[in-house]
């Protein structure tokens, strides 16, 4: 790795930014490369750790870099960009990105419908319902955890689908065919549970997608979409005509 010097007056700690940020906006370092060591940034620029350390910590929140405990940091791919007006299967946007999709289902069961549940898919308690947790990988790196509820009757063969191999939104359109969509998108700060599903530092936010979705005049499906805020940016685009009005 080439360093350069920052500016005179620079911070130490941004002077160690503008040098990793350089390097990357050049090419010398690529997606997947790995980074130095703090150790190795204290003695090639003469700095303290904590300085290090905070260059590094600005860098992973501005999504440049991703650090592993224990492992490294590393340079990170650029930001894949969700659809939130389309309804679009996670596997192809990957795959259309050049990049290996992969999935970790974590359940997909059956149940009846408790207070909370019944509350979100708006049924009587008891209905039947299925509940899946799956989190969804880009070359290897999580990039959505995916919480669903299912109306059963929707969609009766859900707990028996794999989706290792294939993902819930591909199956859902293929037997449920979408009447209607409602997106709600929040930033939050992740709990333990999701910091760990994620490999995300505690201090990493993470963006919250609220996707509802029915079919046969019924609400369908309850979906909560959580994406490492670093690593995942949102776009809409959508027309508005002459009769239409917009929110700004």
């Amino acid at each position: 790795m080439v360093y350069t010097e920052g500016s005179r007056g620079t911070p130490r700690y941004a002077a160690i930014k503008q040098s990793i940020l350089e390097s990357i906006d050049s090419g010398r370092l690529v997606p997947g490369d790995r980074l130095p060591s703090e150790s190795e940034l204290v003695q090639a620029f003469d700095v303290s750790r904590m300085t290090a350390n905070r260059a590094l910590r600005e860098l992973q929140a501005a999504g440049r870099i991703i650090r592993r405990s224990g492992i490294g940091s590393f340079v990170a791919e650029p930001a894949p960009v969700g659809h939130m007006i389309e309804i679009r299967n996670i596997a192809e946007e990957i795959r259309g990105r050049g990049h290996k999709y992969s999935a970790q289902v974590l359940k997909n069961k059956g149940g009846k419908a408790n207070v909370t549940n019944a509350a979100l898919l708006g049924v009587p308690l008891s209905t039947k319902v299925f509940h899946s947790i799956i989190v969804h990988h880009e070359g290897g790196v999580p990039i959505q955890l995916e919480d669903r509820l299912v109306l059963a009757a929707i969609a009766p063969e859900y707990g028996k689908i794999d989706f290792a191999q294939t993902t819930p939104n591909e199956y859902l359109t293929r037997v449920a065919p979408l009447e209607r969509v409602e997106h709600v998108v929040r930033a939050r700060m992740p709990d333990k549970l999701t910091c760990e599903r994620l490999e995300l530092d505690s201090c990493e936010p993470v963006l919250i997608m609220i996707r509802k979705t029915w079919s046969g005049g019924r609400l369908a499906s309850f979906a909560r979409l959580t994406h490492p805020a670093p690593r995942f940016e949102l776009s809409a685009t959508f027309t508005v005509n002459g009769s239409a009005n917009a929110s700004r």
